[in-house]
């Protein structure tokens, strides 16, 4: 949208969503703006957009909603042409550029002038800073303002004015004007790159009197503001001290920018191991990103992306309906004879097809990949939009040019001798995916393979609604006869094949829970694979029965709740699909429920394909005390660590602060996607608690086994994060009641008894976590590991028993005089010759 804005051709006005009028997370700016928009579009004729970022769309909070809030007024400064300016037909190409350039974007302007869209916050008599901003920028100068402790009255003290940008182009230049009047400096803060910097520049050149205008560059023209991430309040708070200490001496100011700078100074350490995005359990780029040696990948947009991160020769990146295009212009200039080039079917229907259309105009020699997976599985697993099939696509890349195309599937059996492809298209089972790729890359020209396999997660959704197969078959390991060698989870790519730590060695296990039945783990070299046909897993059974009552524990009491003097910051972690925005939900709906004022932000994206996830939570007395609801640099009072490996991130631990912030940690030792890469990869479990400890004190961590204790009290695993939240609460670390909080999971309405309990369980376990772990142990003995040997001794006794009950003493006794000859050689030393 900024592109064809700023090109200054477009009937286009861009206008911030996020402009506060009631409340700080932008949720309630999104509505209002958009009733502003419509207005506009049809007052000046003009296309209206809204900028959307995190910041406001993950987002939530309290809202005030009242019927007058919006009152649209029509400029009276403004004269209409004849005729108005909304389109007519027949309507001459030059009538309709004197149209936008004379008229239409000078109604825009004068509709935002009339409507307050632009609009000074904080304005006093003497100032001399001003900073203009809009949209999360304005939400982070606010924050970094509290983190300077200046509010609306210091910031007059100081000379400080804020004016907020609501339409950022075309810049409303009248209200900039009237603003800059006295001022020696103007501080313009926006993200990315500058939009709204360049106007000001541009509208302020001829007045008698301007201001110096900083932005992405400094004074001395250094950079200041960067435009290649997120702005962080912390950086935006230095700069704006700086400033203001240019002209006034305030000792107080002075020591909170030294504080600011030492905060910025203090890197978290290197995470031992960070959990990365991957692919899911049976996700069908597990197989079909894989090239055969010798052969390079692109990548482009949708969940292949991640084949990047694995050990796939994939490399790139481009815009939406850009892949390939990079290999057109390249392909003429390297030795590098032929390239695949993947693409999801979603973004082939969107534009994708054009690229392949340019490709073979070009004479570019390269395969596409697309991966036809039936869902837009990257945003939630939505369907095309529109009619999309394997057969039309074939019909369609034929017509293009194509000059070979073929099917790969894991089901050949569904399309029959009638399936509508074009003519000469082959279809081919996944297990010679391998070898049809080697024939194929030999082919001159533009060739494709439409890779056709169902999304995993669209299965398992599917098939929790009735509405997928879900085949009646289950493979499981038989660890006696595992030897660890990993090929399963080489062949698979599957992070359902996970490590299973044995008295004899490291052996392999399928989580049952995550598998979705792809079963090309059994494709691996292995006796010890056993499918089960027929056969369905047992539910799981919580340690505790219903019958056994609370008079095991004493009656919890409330515990002190910390003050809401100032904003208190949460911040939930977790992996994607584990119910970590859950918990951001509920703790917002308990806040609302007590009349306290809450905003939240969620951060995923990939992270819902087993990646890290984090939720912002912050909680207040009053929504004009919430300034922001993504957390600042150590503005986490709580850190709720549902996975030990994203806790310890660097992400996690910059929001926290020694002496501040308190964290609960769940140990849980999930494998991240690297195991699926390295068989002998080891959880750095040591290395994770020393950087969590050391960041934030060894007094304010508690580490916590919240996964195991919840799904042996629960019977399931889900149960871990409400645990968790039961856990912190009793601690006296979240400033909401019990009450609230099992209300508000009442009206979540989602296993409702099971996470009351769950969230019960937490809070005993806070109080006396003996008492629960002895209630615990006479009833899961069978699924806890077996302790494993400790001494030599034990060591050989234990095999020797084993081989004694496996064939018989005889057979036992042959491995004890091997292993007794090997200590006697061992013992005399080495032997000279």
């Amino acid at each position: 949208c900024e592109s064809s804005t700023t090109a200054h051709q477009s009937e286009f006005a861009l206008v911030d969503a996020m402009m506060p009028i009631l409340n700080p997370a932008g949720v309630q700016e999104l509505l209002d703006y958009g009733l502003y928009g419509w207005a506009l579009s049809r007052y000046s004729g003009t296309w209206v957009g809204l900028k959307c970022m995190k910041d406001t769309i993950d987002a939530s909070a309290t809202v005030d909603v009242g019927d007058d809030r919006v009152q649209i007024v029509y400029p009276s400064d403004f004269k209409m042409p004849e005729g108005g300016l909304s389109l007519r037909f027949p309507d001459p190409p030059l009538d309709q550029e004197e149209r936008l350039h004379k008229y239409k974007l000078e109604a825009v302007k004068a509709f935002a002038r009339a409507n307050g869209i632009d609009r000074v916050e904080i304005q006093g008599e003497n100032d001399v800073l001003g900073i203009i901003t809009c949209g999360k920028s304005y939400l982070d100068v606010r924050q970094a303002l509290h983190y300077l402790g200046i509010d609306d009255q210091r910031a007059k003290q100081l000379g400080v004015s804020i004016y907020k940008v609501g339409m950022t182009w075309p810049l409303e230049p009248l209200g900039i004007t009237e603003f800059a009047q006295g001022l020696k400096k103007i501080l313009v803060v926006e993200e990315k790159r500058g939009l709204l910097e360049p106007q000001v520049k541009d509208i302020l050149y001829s007045t008698e009197r301007r201001p110096v205008v900083i932005g992405k560059k400094d004074e001395k023209g250094f950079d200041l503001l960067r435009s290649n991430a997120a702005l962080e309040p912390n950086e935006i708070a230095i700069a704006i001290a700086h400033r203001i200490l240019e002209s006034t001496s305030d000792k107080i100011l002075e020591d909170l920018l030294e504080r600011r700078r030492s905060l910025a100074l203090e890197s978290p350490e290197t995470p031992a191991m960070e959990r990365t995005p991957y692919f899911c359990s049976g996700c069908p780029h597990n197989s079909g990103t894989k090239v055969p040696d010798g052969s390079v990948a692109l990548s482009g947009i949708g969940c292949h992306f991640m084949a990047q991160w694995m050990d796939r020769n994939t490399t790139g990146y481009t815009q939406m309906g850009g892949e390939g295009a990079s290999w057109i212009g390249e392909s003429h200039f390297v030795d590098t004879p032929h390239v695949f080039q993947n693409i999801g079917d979603g973004t082939y229907f969107h534009s994708g097809f054009l690229a392949i259309r340019a490709s073979v105009a070009s004479g570019a020699n390269m395969t596409y990949k697309i991966l036809f997976n039936d869902a837009v599985a990257m945003t939630g697993g939505q369907h095309v939009d529109g009619q999309l099939s394997v057969p039309q696509i074939t019909r369609q890349v034929t017509a293009e040019g194509a000059t070979k195309v073929v099917i790969v599937t894991d089901e050949p059996e569904k399309y029959g001798s009638n399936a509508g492809f074009a003519p000469g298209v082959t279809v081919h089972h996944r297990d010679d995916y391998n070898h049809v790729q080697k024939q194929i890359r030999e082919v001159p020209g533009v060739s494709v393979i439409v890779y056709d396999q169902t999304c995993a997660s669209e299965k398992r959704r599917r098939r929790k609604r009735g509405t997928f197969p879900d085949p009646a078959k289950r493979a499981v390991i038989n660890d006696a006869v595992c030897e660890g060698c990993g090929d399963c989870g080489v062949q698979s790519n599957c992070v359902s094949v996970t490590p299973l730590e044995t008295e004899f060695g490291r052996k392999r296990s399928i989580d049952q829970s995550s598998c979705n039945k792809d079963f090309s783990c059994v494709k691996g070299f292995c006796p010890s694979f056993v499918t089960v046909h027929g056969g369905a897993l047992k539910k799981g059974q919580g340690a505790v029965s219903k019958n056994e009552k609370a008079d095991l524990f004493p009656v919890l009491s409330a515990p002190v709740l910390p003050s809401l003097t100032e904003p208190y910051g949460v911040l939930v972690n977790g992996i994607g699909g584990t119910g970590v925005v859950t918990i951001g939900a509920i703790v917002g709906m308990a806040a609302h429920l007590e009349s306290k004022s809450f905003a939240g932000m969620d951060m995923a994206g990939l992270a819902q394909k087993g990646g890290a996830v984090w939720s912002h939570l912050q909680i207040a007395s009053c929504q004009e005390d919430l300034k922001s609801a993504r957390l600042g640099f150590a503005g986490a009072s709580l850190i709720l660590g549902c996975d030990f490996v994203t806790t310890a991130s660097e992400k996690t631990m910059e929001l926290g602060q020694n002496g501040k912030t308190f964290a609960i940690v769940n140990v849980h030792e999930q494998m991240t996607g690297a195991f699926t890469r390295d068989k002998n990869y080891q959880f750095p479990r040591d290395g994770l608690k020393a950087t969590i400890s050391k960041r934030l004190g060894e007094d304010n961590v508690e580490f916590v086994e919240a996964t195991r204790i919840a799904t042996a009290l629960m019977g399931n695993s889900i149960a871990s994060n409400m645990f968790m939240l039961g856990y912190a609460y009793q601690k006296g670390l979240l400033p909401l009641g019990h009450e609230a909080i099992n209300k508000a999971i009442e009206m979540n309405g989602a296993a409702v008894e099971m996470n009351k309990s769950a969230f019960l369980w937490g809070r005993r376990a806070s109080v006396d976590l003996a008492a629960v772990e002895r209630l615990l142990k006479p009833k899961v003995v069978a699924e806890i590991p077996e302790r494993q040997s400790q001494t030599l001794d034990e060591i050989i006794k234990r095999r020797f028993d084993f081989l004694s009950d496996y064939q018989n003493l005889d057979y036992a006794k042959q491995y004890q005089r091997l292993v007794d000859r090997v200590r006697l050689k061992e013992q005399s030393g080495p032997t000279l010759k």
